[in-house]
């Protein structure tokens, strides 16, 4: 049976750091308890908060709080150049990559350091690099937290698209989480086929001096970009990329590039008519990188890293949300352009 605790400060358990409390807050510890809190109490959806890293909360949640606990990892099937893996959703994302690359697996290194843990993953259709763990996934386990009933989905039932899931769609369709994510199945190689179509990467390994580079390198390399790049939620609050990068029509796209000659813009794949712009260089053209909207102000835009919003220490996620929204604002007057936030706002 599920128990509770009462008035439980969030600071710890949300990446951004800002303040809040949950009224009820449980570990949950199996499946069982978990449906059969669902089947008792399935008018009443909880929060699912588990690491926190992909959240903002803008007020303390009404509805109970769970932390999904539940971890391991194993092997289902195992046919020499491909192996079928299970890992539980508790599981920290980081250490998930880890354990492949021990075991000799690929497919998951440039992917390495992404925070959460793995049952957010497939909710926000995580990438970095050229991947996406869209394209390593067979399937997803999950409760319904409706009725209780366990329920699973092919990869191609989850609706992935660019940080876009089922899940995702669920949760914006109910106001509130549809599905608890259990379990996820990837399929990887022992085979290495590296992905490193951008360019960091290659000036990682080139400045390595790695000509051939394996899946470890390529994660070390992963690994050494994104701690330069990106603020540590342990020393300074945040939740990664804040803004995803936006998917306009050519037509917009070609007119923003004759302003400006050199914008990075990205195909779109099986969208021939659309194009990808950066969110970070529009955010930092318009003028917010390192910029805070007053100066006795927390939340801030990270100083080397446009699209990343930081908290200094005593922010509220609606000081941060206001900035975000401040942002949105100046680079739809400037650009013409719609961005939309990638973590989940409470």
């Amino acid at each position: 049976m599920i128990q509770f605790q009462r008035d439980v400060p969030l600071r710890s358990h949300n990446s951004f750091g800002v303040a809040a409390t949950a009224l009820r807050y449980a570990h949950v510890r199996t499946e069982d308890e978990l449906s059969e809190w669902c089947v008792r109490h399935g008018s009443e959806a909880p929060l699912l908060l588990g690491g926190g890293s992909n959240v903002l909360l803008t007020r303390d949640p009404v509805a109970p709080v769970f932390d999904l606990e539940p971890r391991g990892i194993q092997v289902i099937r195992d046919d020499g150049d491909t192996v079928l893996l299970e890992a539980m959703a508790g599981e920290p994302w980081h250490g998930l990559v880890q354990w492949t690359l021990a075991q000799g697996l690929c497919g998951l290194e440039n992917l390495s350091l992404i925070p959460g843990r793995v049952g957010a993953a497939p909710v926000q259709n995580i990438g970095a690099y050229g991947v996406e763990m869209a394209s390593r996934c067979e399937s997803v386990a999950a409760i319904d937290l409706h009725t209780g009933e366990p329920v699973q989905f092919g990869a191609a039932e989850c609706n992935f698209g660019y940080r876009e899931s089922r899940f995702k769609h669920a949760l914006r369709e109910h106001g509130h989480d549809r599905y608890a994510i259990t379990r996820v199945r990837f399929r990887l190689s022992r085979r290495f086929q590296p992905h490193l179509d951008y360019g960091d990467i290659k000036t990682e390994l080139q400045a390595r001096r790695i000509s051939a580079p394996s899946a470890q390198d390529v994660a070390r390399a992963v690994i050494a970009i994104r701690e330069r790049k990106l603020p540590d939620p342990a020393v300074i609050g945040n939740a990664g990329s804040f803004f995803k990068n936006p998917v306009v029509p050519n037509v917009i796209a070609d007119a923003l590039s004759e302003r400006f000659p050199g914008m990075p813009r990205f195909a779109v794949a099986g969208a021939s008519h659309q194009s990808k712009l950066a969110a970070g260089w529009l955010i930092d053209r318009a003028g917010w990188k390192g910029r805070r909207l007053r100066e006795d102000s927390a939340a801030a835009v990270h100083a080397q890293h446009a699209l990343v919003l930081v908290n200094h220490g005593g922010a509220s996620g609606a000081d941060i949300l206001e900035l975000a929204n401040a942002i949105a604002d100046d680079v739809a007057r400037q650009f013409g352009v719609a961005l939309e936030v990638e973590p989940r706002i409470v």
